[in-house]
């Protein structure tokens, strides 16, 4: 396994000094946030440091992304945009697909072949009702994603943290039994998850389990933690905002056991790239906070991945 970190938290820097600092602290490889320039819609959304309409347009541009990585010597997992596909807002979900397109053109265009992403979900229809309108937009991004050679990798964030994203949340893939009915609605061999755990443990779901029971679609995988506060939880009930009884986590310093994560990664011979994900809000402020979080994250995940 390759050990790397979501870019999204180096929000103040650019490529070039994201890479450095990736490069710096030894990274082998980045998911680099790719949404739309200038147009932060939510915390660690927004981020851009790579430009894909550029990538599309300009030649010299897409040399120096590819030639600088190489320089630096930190592979490019993935190239990452998180919106709401299925907003009930259909220009805001227009706007998110046609983004989202040109990121799978542009992961093509460098060879980097792989997509992270949500779903989406019309956080005020039930989940039958957000299957059918997945089905509305899917197939089209999928059947760019199969021509072009990118899989598209789903992470299972519900996207549901506060009254802005209730009652359902952003993202119809949480849990298994919704992943199974995802994948037999759409088969498409580039078409898998972005295996976060931390989202299961406050969801009160096994995050080791489904790892075996979906080897063949983990394509990408993610390292951040959640705490559970017991007090706050028997205080509100898992009906709450979940913001009320838990907070991410750097990796060790939460409750998902790492070993036994990690441990059935290699179970089921998954080699791919793993990155952190860093949400602590513990660690924000300033850069050299960020830095700090990026070093603990990594010298913690070392026991499992070198």
């Amino acid at each position: 396994m390759k050990l790397g970190f979501v870019s999204a938290i180096l929000d103040q820097s650019n490529y070039e000094q994201m890479m450095d600092i990736a490069s710096d602290l030894g990274f082998q490889c980045v998911e680099v946030a790719c949404w739309p320039q200038g147009k932060a819609e939510r915390r660690y959304a927004g981020v851009s440091h790579i430009d894909v309409e550029r990538v599309l347009s300009d030649e010299a541009y897409k040399a120096h992304v590819l030639d600088y990585a190489k320089e630096k010597k930190v592979e490019i997992s993935s190239l990452a945009f998180y919106p709401n596909t299925l907003d009930g807002d259909l220009e805001k979900r227009s706007a998110a697909v046609e983004h989202l397109k040109n990121v799978i053109r542009a992961s093509s265009a460098l060879g980097v072949n792989m997509v992270t992403t949500f779903i989406g979900r019309d956080q005020a229809k039930t989940v039958e009702a957000n299957l059918d309108e997945m089905m509305t937009v899917w197939p089209g991004i999928l059947d760019l994603a199969r021509e072009l050679g990118v899989k598209v990798a789903i992470e299972n964030c519900p996207m549901l943290f506060g009254p802005d994203q209730w009652p359902g949340g952003q993202n119809l893939m949480t849990t298994p039994d919704i992943w199974a009915k995802v994948f037999e609605l759409l088969p498409y061999d580039n078409f898998g998850i972005n295996y976060d755990p931390s989202h299961f443990v406050w969801q009160m779901i096994d995050y080791i389990k489904p790892i075996y029971e979906f080897k063949n679609k983990i394509f990408h995988v993610h390292y951040k933690d959640i705490k559970l506060y017991p007090d706050k939880l028997n205080r509100v009930g898992i009906m709450a905002y979940p913001l009320s009884f838990m907070s991410p986590k750097l990796p060790g310093l939460g409750d998902v056991d790492w070993g036994k994560y990690v441990s059935a990664l290699t179970d089921i011979g998954y080699d791919g790239f793993t990155c952190i994900e860093v949400e602590d809000k513990a660690f924000e402020g300033s850069l050299e906070n960020v830095i700090k979080s990026l070093k603990l994250s990594k010298r913690y995940m070392e026991q499992f991945v070198i």
